[in-house]
């Protein structure tokens, strides 16, 4: 019965968008210089048409651009401005981390950890940018 009950958690948790309650945001190198990640080293990215905090992806842009979605505010490794980091409330009520106010997301296509495979690229009518620890995004 207890390994029913994990395996209904795992698969509640994949379900929902692989929302995190442990998560954390990290700097690692990249052939972009030093970026953010989330703690299993998948690339964050903004969105150009988002307003600061307001996501402006959703359906099938938030299919191939996953929100980074979390339980409860992500914690800070190190290189990373804790007082930077936040959360959004999207529009189906889950939380959305922010970094600089801006909504941050992965690409769906980044599947190995490290990987950047869609940096300045227009999609979905903007532009998606990675994030560098200061906040600035990566032109």
């Amino acid at each position: 019965m207890r390994t029913l009950s994990l395996l209904l958690s795992l698969a509640a948790t994949f379900a929902i968008g692989g929302t995190s309650t442990s998560a954390s945001v990290t700097v690692r190198s990249s052939d972009y210089g030093r970026i953010l990640f989330d703690g299993r080293g998948k690339a964050l990215y903004a969105f150009g048409r988002d307003g600061r905090g307001r996501s402006r992806c959703s359906g099938e842009c938030a299919r191939r651009w996953p929100p980074f979605v979390v339980t409860r505010k992500p914690r800070a490794a190190a290189g990373v401005k804790g007082a930077l980091i936040g959360t959004i409330r999207r529009s189906d009520g889950k939380l959305q981390v922010t970094y600089g106010k801006r909504p941050v997301y992965f690409y769906v296509g980044d599947r190995q950890p490290g990987q950047v495979l869609c940096q300045n690229v227009t999609e979905f009518g903007g532009l998606w940018l990675v994030v560098r620890p200061s906040g600035k995004l990566v032109h």
